[in-house]
């Protein structure tokens, strides 16, 4: 998609010989001296996709799959992520490859420790800057920024993100993806001309993203039809107690124990409603079910939950479609202002931490949907092509191209 983007735009091949692969990639060993005495070696790598529009940015994961082909892919999905944004920021992606529910505290504390010694040499506050991501978290962040603090006394740590706020975390961070897909689905319905408080919804996945969207969407005044979780779902036309379901939910999203009959997950996007958020696996919208489809609009709230062909299929049928790349770009535009706060030495409000990410989402969203429609092409389409334009440009004006 990146290439044909690219051919639409006008730049020639040499600006997808330089997009197409990461311009730093760091690959690292980490000894962790373990609880019980020996030393154990983790791999670990950091990946910088491009510099050209500045600094570049991305998570963390600690996670027994991660693998360079992986952070390769996922830092070029921070590009264009950010380049949609217009958030001056290149892509990144960094991990370790562990267990981390098998890793005591204190060995954990070592090996967050020993990645930022590890990269010290590549990140920075105007080189690049790390976040929280999967098995990530605001302690594990501390400790980067603490490390990183003792490595480098002569420069500020606090360009890490995701950290507490006592530590000049942003105060509204906590939800921020879920949030983030709120308000894009407020401005997809206002395109659709869906009344937020006279419409229904479906949400597949109860985890803290899905239950926190069911909740607000429930909260703006929609009645939630449908809900599934990791072992099937429940659907009630009248609409479900979404009150007694967030308290009655186990840690991991559980509630269809509650119900004595059930449907399946593949069942209930098949269900007619206004919203169907995607909030639980991938492939659950494909070319074998894409015609059964009876929403109005379509949000993928996880990583590859419909497909190409599927999104498009939508898109020429009046259904609207928003991928994934704009949902999950919450968490990265907290990330942004919490970096900007930060940078000037200033302390803003949960409400105006709140009231600068919306602006940025918001206006992420038009740009995406007018390119969308000029172009006549889905959402999932029009987002590579923003992304992509920033990318290149910015490449093209510093004369890399």
């Amino acid at each position: 998609m990146i290439k044909e983007s690219l051919a639409e735009l006008g730049y020639s091949q040499d600006v997808f010989e330089l997009l197409k692969e990461p311009q730093q990639i760091l690959a690292v060993r980490i000894p962790v001296k373990m609880d019980n005495g020996q030393v154990r070696v983790f791999s670990g790598y950091r990946v910088q996709h491009s510099f050209s529009i500045g600094p570049t940015k991305g998570g963390v994961l600690f996670h027994p799959e991660v693998s360079e082909p992986l952070m390769k892919g996922l830092s070029l999905m921070n590009s264009l992520k950010n380049g949609l944004l217009n958030i001056p920021f290149g892509g990144a992606k960094g991990g370790v490859i562990c267990e981390p529910r098998e890793l005591s505290f204190h060995e954990l504390e070592l090996l967050s420790r020993g990645y930022i010694q590890a990269i010290r040499s590549v990140i920075g506050p105007y080189q690049d800057i790390p976040a929280p991501d999967i098995f990530t978290n605001s302690q594990v962040m501390a400790w980067m920024m603490d490390e990183y603090s003792k490595l480098c006394p002569d420069q500020s740590a606090g360009f890490i993100t995701g950290k507490p706020i006592v530590l000049g975390g942003l105060k509204s961070r906590e939800h921020s993806a879920g949030r983030g897909i709120v308000l894009f689905i407020s401005e997809a319905a206002k395109k659709k001309g869906i009344d937020l408080q006279h419409s229904t919804a479906i949400v597949q996945g109860f985890g803290s993203l899905g239950s926190y969207v069911a909740k607000s969407l429930a909260d703006s005044g929609v009645t939630i039809t449908g809900l599934s979780d990791a072992y099937g779902a429940v659907y009630r036309s009248s609409g479900l107690d979404m009150n007694t379901l967030i308290e009655c939910r186990d840690s991991f999203g559980t509630i269809t124990k509650l119900y004595k009959h059930t449907l399946t997950s593949q069942q209930l996007v098949e269900k007619p409603c206004d919203i169907m958020v995607l909030a639980a696996v991938a492939n659950q919208i494909t070319d074998n079910n894409v015609l059964k489809i009876k929403s109005k609009l379509v949000v993928e709230a996880a990583d590859g939950a419909v497909t190409d062909e599927a999104a498009n299929w939508m898109t020429q049928n009046g259904i609207l479609f928003i991928p994934e790349i704009l949902t999950s770009s919450g968490d990265m535009t907290s990330s942004y202002i919490e970096w900007a706060q930060n940078r000037q030495g200033l302390i803003w409000s949960k409400e105006e931490g709140e009231r600068r990410v919306r602006q940025i989402l918001a206006d992420a969203f038009t740009r995406v949907h007018n390119i969308a429609e000029e172009r006549g092409i889905s959402l999932k389409a029009a987002s590579c092509f923003a992304g992509v334009y920033t990318l290149a440009e910015s490449a093209r004006v510093r004369g890399w191209i």
